[in-house]
């Protein structure tokens, strides 16, 4: 069977970047850099993100495109042993984070209807919130919700590599980077949007400690999609003649870019109708939607965000769908539509108790954790930083001659890849390990 590629290496790039530039991009990076010393947690952010994220980027990808197969293929071609039971971590850890992501890309369709018919912008953040509570619980509407959002999903990976995921790519991500750039024009214009912009980007370098250090490294790691294979199935579709570190680095640059625009787009405007500047989902269907409701033309701006968040979400989600079904189909030898339809259906069995769990399913808790805490939790907490340790060291310690020579060329081996080992093999694991025990 001929290995799909990619048509061309912008296709790559902005799927990979769409990959890494998901819903947390916008509800969790702006309130952790704000929260951890504005410019002072940037700098730091910034310095890790292209120094040991862009290696550990690399490194995924070279094994990706060295061997042309998934990740558990990846190992075993390469290796062998014990080392392709990493790959099965990373598929699972891929189908686990698809099953609950999928209930939160539900809930952005449903608020993208609900603005369609300007039902949020009359409401406050006490009717907002109650929404949302009563939303959320549900039996119903949010199932149907992500029901749709691994329809759209799926569709987008039954069109196949160039025609599904890089045509996707080429369309949604430069709509997501107009999307977010009007959204900030208008915040930037409001009064007391200023007081929200320096919190982002004002440097507090008296906060700069040991646990600060801890969260820019794991933001690092979870704002470019790392630690579950998706990279290295990516790679795996990349023609032999693409330069892989420029590709890597340009990667990297956007999915910071648009970390760094979600913050100028959320906390000028929360800052400037005098809101609580909170992460996580209550940003995203309490505060910005009372933020829309203060601004002329909010019903417009509204519908703007909440496309956004489509968007991200869907590019994330269609990375995670790739990963499990590349694996079957490798492995298994299925064809793309069977891999992609059998992944769905089983992620839709695990989706809904976790969407079931914010209701009638809330009080089944492993001990303070609902099902879709624990699943979060095995995916971040365990699976993901025990697949970025192992690539880490695979690189480095077992398979560094060919991969140097897939990175570099046969022979050759300039300066930075000696900064690349150093990284994978000594300073990635370490790191991941601290973040790993104090995730724990």
């Amino acid at each position: 069977m001929t290995r799909s590629q990619w048509g061309s290496r912008l296709g790559f790039i902005l799927a990979a970047a769409g990959s890494a530039v998901g819903l947390g991009a916008i509800w969790k990076f702006p309130f952790v850099a704000a929260q951890n010393g504005g410019g002072a947690f940037l700098l730091i952010f910034l310095a890790i993100t292209f120094t040991l994220g862009l290696a550990l980027m690399l490194a995924e990808m070279s094994i990706g495109r060295a061997t042309q197969q998934s990740i558990v293929g990846a190992l075993r071609t390469l290796k062998g042993g014990g080392w392709p039971v990493l790959g099965y971590l990373g598929v699972l850890g891929g189908f686990v984070v698809f099953s609950f992501y999928s209930v939160i890309g539900g809930w952005t369709i449903a608020y993208f209807v609900r603005a369609l018919q300007g039902d949020i912008i009359t409401r406050d953040t006490v009717q907002l919130g109650h929404m949302l509570d009563s939303f959320i619980a549900d039996p119903v509407w949010p199932i149907a919700a992500l029901s749709a959002f691994i329809g759209l999903t799926l569709a987008v990976v039954l069109a196949g590599v160039q025609k599904g995921i890089e045509q996707m790519s080429k369309l949604l991500m430069p709509l997501l980077f107009l999307l977010m750039l009007a959204l900030i024009v208008r915040g930037l214009t409001l009064p007391g949007a200023m007081a929200g912009l320096l919190y982002f980007v004002r440097p507090d370098f008296s906060k700069v400690t040991a646990d600060m250090l801890i969260s820019a490294l794991g933001l690092s790691f979870f704002s470019l999609s790392l630690g579950n294979g998706t990279l290295l199935a990516y790679g795996s579709y990349l023609p032999k003649e693409v330069r892989l570190a420029n590709s890597a680095a340009w990667v990297v640059g956007l999915a910071t870019l648009a970390s760094l625009l979600a913050g100028l787009m959320v906390l000028p405007a929360v800052f400037a109708v005098g809101l609580d500047p909170q992460a996580g989902p209550g940003l995203t269907f309490m505060t910005m939607p009372a933020v829309f409701a203060t601004l002329p033309g909010g019903q417009g701006f509204a519908i703007a965000f909440f496309a956004l968040l489509i968007v991200a979400a869907l590019t994330s989600s269609v990375s995670m769908l790739e990963l499990v079904s590349c694996f079957l189909i490798d492995e298994f030898h299925l064809s793309r539509r069977s891999a992609s339809l059998l992944v769905s259906a089983l992620v839709f069995c695990f989706a809904v108790p976790a969407s079931l769990s914010f209701g009638m399913l809330n009080g089944v808790r492993l001990g303070d954790k609902t099902i879709f805490d624990c699943m979060d939790f095995l995916a971040s907490n365990i699976l993901m930083p025990a697949v970025g340790a192992g690539v880490a060291l695979f690189t480095a310690w077992i398979s560094w001659p060919r991969l140097a020579n897939e990175l570099a060329g046969p022979g050759q081996r300039p300066l930075w890849l000696h900064g690349m080992w150093l990284l994978c093999g000594l300073v990635a694991p370490v790191a991941i390990g601290i973040i790993w025990i104090n995730g724990l």
